[in-house]
């Protein structure tokens, strides 16, 4: 976990790869309250019995679950100090290269790719990389986009 004491400091640290951090896993309940939440009730996520049948052995978790987990995932990477608030800007890009099954732990790798000074905030571009434990690809590829107010 790396602390940033003010803003300075993650302006200078513009280049720095923080993480991996800890991992997380993702059950059948945080996919099931996912699909409550989304309406995104597919077979693929909260049905195990179909899933065990369908092509992935199991259910898996909705990409827009995992890209969901990127804040708390990038909240054990670092903290920035004496800020007022920070907020999600947006994305610039966004992959998913494989699937999350049920019970697959996740963590996250972020290189600060881009930092930019603005009137009363930094605005921070995170290159994350969602790795899932034992798998060759990654869960997602983002470019998350974070603005942090003095």
């Amino acid at each position: 976990m790396r602390t940033f004491a003010s803003v300075g400091e993650i302006v200078a640290a513009q280049g720095e790869t923080l993480g991996p951090g800890e991992w997380m896993t993702v059950d059948q309940q945080t996919i099931d309250t996912f699909a409550d939440a989304t309406g995104d009730h597919q077979w693929i996520h909260v049905d195990p019995e179909r899933a065990a049948a369908g092509p992935f052995g199991r259910p898996i978790a909705h990409g827009l679950l995992t890209l969901s987990l990127l804040p708390v995932l990038l909240s054990r990477l670092y903290a920035i100090e004496n800020v007022r608030m920070g907020i999600n800007y947006g994305f610039n890009k966004v992959r998913f290269p494989a699937p999350v099954p049920v019970g697959a732990r996740l963590r996250a790798t972020a290189r600060i790719a881009e930092v930019t000074e603005l009137e009363g905030a930094v605005q921070v571009v995170f290159a994350t990389v969602l790795e899932i434990e034992g798998s060759d690809k990654p869960a997602c590829v983002v470019e998350s986009v974070g603005r942090f107010f003095i």
